[in-house]
């Protein structure tokens, strides 16, 4: 019996809600007080208040579909409740309440009361955590006796519009229900880049325009077009909302880069992979970058005292590299070449080698081409000659590679000994970078180079084979690096 009166109950506070309501449109503001004795005591009591939907923001049907952004079809007012609170205490409130709140972008938490003397101020609720004064914690219904906040909520009509919503709000409402809603990108400078799915295509430009919306500072929003299996490791793109500026400027751990996005590769993902292999890098080093990009691995080392070769095969990323040298003053202590990387060992580095081996400092080889750097490691067979060889000061070469093996570790270990010709199991140090796509993995196999692969008799040694053509294997965009 206990639950009809119940539910008769809700419904007359629905209807005097409704009618109360007509009767006050012209208001923004209602003061529809909800009393209870006692702060510690709101509990099983009935609220008379408007009913508020479960989502703070509920859609108008028309947006769905959209394809062309219309801002002010998502204008949609709803209704919070709040509390009216002393201005003299009013931080402490907002402070206290600080997970009760209303959080929107664009919305305020404190409003004037219009209604009420300029000595209070409205505090909006999120409806979704308050419904009723029972709906605060111990600690905040603590809070608000102490600080003498009046017990009763009211109720305010609050705009809401384009401005106020999330990217994934927008996108949910107008792409197609049961569709995968994305606002995922990666941030290089002022460029949103996106890889868009096939069912998003019809959308692009609307969701470019609402990427670039709602993140501070992007001015441009491209979408890849095509798999990253060019011989320079770029990809073509294409705008889909602001500028056609493709010259970015990041910072990565403390270093300055400048490149045409469009041109090069970057994936700003790699930031703490760059630094942990410079880390490992002392002043006095030499450190051989036979795929250096635009320079994430070489500036960095060349500003801790390293010298530093590094080599691209890109001609745009070689220019670049040497610009970026330029902008961090470590022009001095990087020598780039603009060369095929089975060339680079088998020249500079394989000219410097001799020397640097009889030195103290120790000596670097950073391979950073996922996709192939594996099938470069032959080229250090028989690189030298030299009729005593020597165990000391080795290089230690970094070399990375993809693997989609259920176990990566040995799959790349297995794949970089078959290359050198040399067994590396219990020689190296295998770390795992990154996932970069559903069952594939990007690994760093670390080795000391084996003195029987470096040095060869003369009878032994014969010309190196030609580099590897490049696989045609999908290679995503977040499956490269830099």
């Amino acid at each position: 019996m206990t639950q009809f009166k119940h539910a008769g109950g809700r419904r007359m506070l629905r209807f005097l809600t409704r009618t109360l309501a007509a009767i006050q449109t012209h208001r923004s503001l209602k003061p529809v007080a909800v009393h209870q004795s006692l702060w510690s005591e709101a509990r099983l009591v009935f609220s008379l208040k408007p009913i508020m939907e479960p989502k703070l923001y509920r859609p108008p049907l028309e947006v769905r579909g959209m394809t062309s952004l219309d801002k002010e079809a998502f204008t949609q007012t709803i209704t919070v409740p709040a509390l009216r609170v002393s201005t003299g205490v009013l931080n402490k409130v907002v402070k206290s309440l600080k997970k009760s709140t209303i959080q929107r972008p664009g919305v305020p938490r404190v409003i004037q009361d219009k209604e009420e003397s300029s000595d209070f101020r409205l505090v909006l609720l999120d409806p979704h955590r308050v419904s009723s004064l029972s709906s605060f914690s111990e600690a905040e219904a603590e809070a608000l006796r102490s600080f003498s906040v009046a017990e009763e909520l009211h109720y305010y009509e609050l705009k809401l519009t384009y401005d106020n919503l999330k990217s994934e709000e927008v996108l949910e409402a107008v792409l197609p229900q049961g569709q995968d809603v994305t606002s995922a990108f990666s941030r290089v400078g002022h460029i949103a880049h996106m890889n868009l799915r096939d069912h998003q295509l019809p959308y692009k430009n609307l969701i470019g325009q609402v990427i670039m919306d709602k993140n501070p500072g992007v001015t441009c929003v491209v979408n890849k077009t095509n798999i990253i299996d060019s011989t320079y490791r770029n990809f073509k793109m294409e705008v889909l909302a602001g500028e056609e500026n493709m010259v970015a400027k990041v910072k990565e751990n403390g270093v300055t880069y400048e490149f045409d996005f469009s041109r090069v590769y970057w994936n700003p993902r790699l930031s703490t992979e760059h630094q942990r292999v410079v880390q490992l890098i002392k002043r006095g080093d030499t450190v051989f970058d036979v795929f250096a990009g635009v320079g994430p691995f070489a500036i960095p080392a060349a500003r801790l005292g390293a010298n530093v070769l590094a080599n691209d095969l890109n001609p745009e990323s070689y220019r670049w590299l040497q610009h970026n040298c330029k902008l961090n003053k470590a022009e001095s202590k990087v020598r780039s070449f603009n060369l095929d990387g089975r060339a680079f060992i088998q020249g500079p580095l394989k000219q410097e080698l001799p020397a640097l081996l009889k030195g103290k400092a120790s000596v670097h080889v950073v391979m950073n081409l996922p996709a192939l750097a594996l099938e470069f490691l032959d080229a250090f067979r028989g690189l030298l000659h030299q009729e005593t060889p020597t165990d000391e000061n080795l290089p230690t070469v970094h070399c990375y590679g993809f693997s989609k093996n259920d176990d990566p570790d040995t799959d790349v270990v297995k794949r970089a000994s078959c290359s050198l010709g040399f067994p590396l199991e219990n020689r190296c140090s295998v770390h795992f970078v990154r996932n970069v796509a559903p069952n594939k993995d990007m690994m760093c196999v670390r080795f000391i180079l084996p003195k029987d692969v470096l040095y060869c008799s003369d009878d032994e040694h014969t010309e190196p084979s030609e580099e590897p053509a490049p696989k045609r294997q999908k290679c995503e965009e977040t499956t490269q690096s830099t």
